[in-house]
């Protein structure tokens, strides 16, 4: 999967850049982007890729992800079958992750909102589960009203951001742990969600569940029980999906549970 972030990535990235930036120095770019590329994994490559963006945008990071979101190709229409191909902008993530947070790199400037609207472009073409958490960690509330906003958004790719960027743990992400102690910020996301329209993100909600339940397995049991008793199909689906664990773990509960939202 590394690989997908290689020689055809940064030679991709930097041709969408130097078209809608002409003083993009696309060949400084290349090299920097390219320097010890093959020993990083996945990861590691994005923030190094986006590190080297840093270094040929503009300096002020506002005027940086203007030029980002100018690059961005079409939104997806779809939300499966998608394959490896939008791995593509795990450097745009690691971008705004990395310098969307602090005014130092915004000339003093308060970065939260340009990082929120390329935010809400980006995930429609690739996630922005990954770079969305700092901003949950850092100013939770903000955030948090940010996405209750985007719960009702017509795009499923952004509805299933709010689920998914707030899980608890989110796999190949850092927890967040103010919601692994206390989830209840998020239950309203999820409340919301449950019976979208979308299994795309109805999926998420029920991981997010089971994040939950990982810590507050009593938590999640009740607030299951109380949406089985008027649950439609897709809720019931949500159900037996967020039990899953502690049905296989042997819970009593999850099981009964289980067996009444078939």
């Amino acid at each position: 999967m590394k690989n997908v972030l290689g020689l055809e990535a940064v030679d991709c990235l930097a041709n969408n850049i130097a078209y809608v930036y002409s003083e993009f120095c696309a060949d400084e770019f290349r090299k920097c982007a390219l320097d010890n590329l093959d020993s990083m994994e996945f990861m590691e490559r994005g923030t190094h890729i986006a590190r080297a963006l840093r270094n040929h945008l503009p300096e002020k990071y506002e005027k940086a992800v203007e030029v980002i979101l100018a690059s961005l190709t079409p939104p997806n229409a779809a939300t499966e079958g998608l394959g490896l191909a939008v791995l593509f902008y795990q450097p745009h993530s690691c971008f705004i992750s990395t310098y969307g947070l602090d005014k130092e790199y915004n000339g003093g400037d308060d970065p939260f909102d340009i990082s929120m609207k390329a935010q809400y472009e980006l995930t429609k073409r690739y996630t922005s589960e990954f770079s969305i958490r700092p901003f949950l960690m850092m100013y939770q509330e903000r955030t948090l009203s940010r996405l209750e906003e985007w719960i009702s958004d017509p795009d499923p790719h952004v509805r299933r951001l709010c689920s998914e960027g707030s899980r608890p743990r989110l796999p190949w992400a850092p927890r967040i742990p103010a919601f692994v102690e206390d989830p209840s910020p998020i239950l309203p996301i999820l409340e919301s969600l449950k019976n979208d329209q979308s299994i795309y993100v109805r999926r998420s909600v029920a991981n997010s569940l089971g994040d939950i339940a990982k810590d507050h397995p009593d938590l999640v049991l009740e607030l299951c029980e109380s949406w089985l008793s008027i649950a439609s199909k897709e809720v019931k689906w949500v159900i037996r999906h967020a039990l899953r664990h502690p049905a296989k773990r042997g819970d009593k509960v999850a099981l009964q549970l289980r067996a009444k939202a078939k």
